[in-house]
């Protein structure tokens, strides 16, 4: 029976493995990493900053992040709450750097699957709106929102992440859903 503790516990040892050779220099090792850990990375970038180009800087900015700071990774420390805590301060970064500009691509986790036309474009319309209630967000809210709606976070653990304390990730989640409620609402969207 497969035991998903003991592969986490597994993968957890082997990050760890990586990033010691990636602090002597190894860029397999940081090779080996970003092909384990880029997808998740990218999809919480873009997730956050809503534009494939600005994800890709992102991610592409995280692992040399990595690769320059292996040596300072504290090994009692879990490697995926690093992680995010590098994207979350990357992404900070990147739209501290450029103008808030609209969204314009759909969302990669969005789901089509029925052939009905009038289905698919109310679905797809709902999508976009949706789409667009978590981009017009404040950054904060938006953060603890995709970390814990997308990543599947814990707030203990979106916490560790951001520095925040947990009542105020919390608080950003339950002020996102009520924004995106309210928001999807007005748009007649809400169930």
């Amino acid at each position: 029976m497969f035991d998903a503790n003991k592969s986490r516990n597994e993968t957890q040892a082997s990050d760890h493995a990586l990033l010691q050779r990636i602090a002597s220099g190894d860029r397999e090792a940081l090779a080996a990493l970003v092909r384990r850990h880029q997808e998740r990375v990218l999809a919480l970038a873009y997730r956050f900053l809503g534009r494939w180009d600005a994800a890709e800087d992102v991610c592409q900015d995280v692992f040399l992040r990595i690769f320059q700071k292996a040596g300072a990774y504290r090994p009692d420390a879990q490697f995926t709450t690093w992680l995010y805590r590098i994207v979350a301060n990357r992404c900070w970064d990147h739209r501290r750097k450029s103008a808030r500009e609209p969204l314009t691509q759909a969302d990669p986790v969005a789901s089509v699957g029925h052939s009905d036309g009038a289905s698919r474009v109310n679905r797809e319309e709902r999508q976009e709106a949706i789409r667009r209630a978590v981009a017009a967000l404040p950054d904060r809210q938006r953060l603890a929102l995709v970390m814990h709606r997308f990543e599947g976070l814990s707030h203990a653990a979106i916490a560790e992440a951001t520095g925040w304390s947990v009542g105020a990730v919390e608080s950003c989640i339950v002020r996102a859903y009520a924004s995106l409620r309210e928001r999807l609402a007005e748009l007649q969207y809400e169930k």
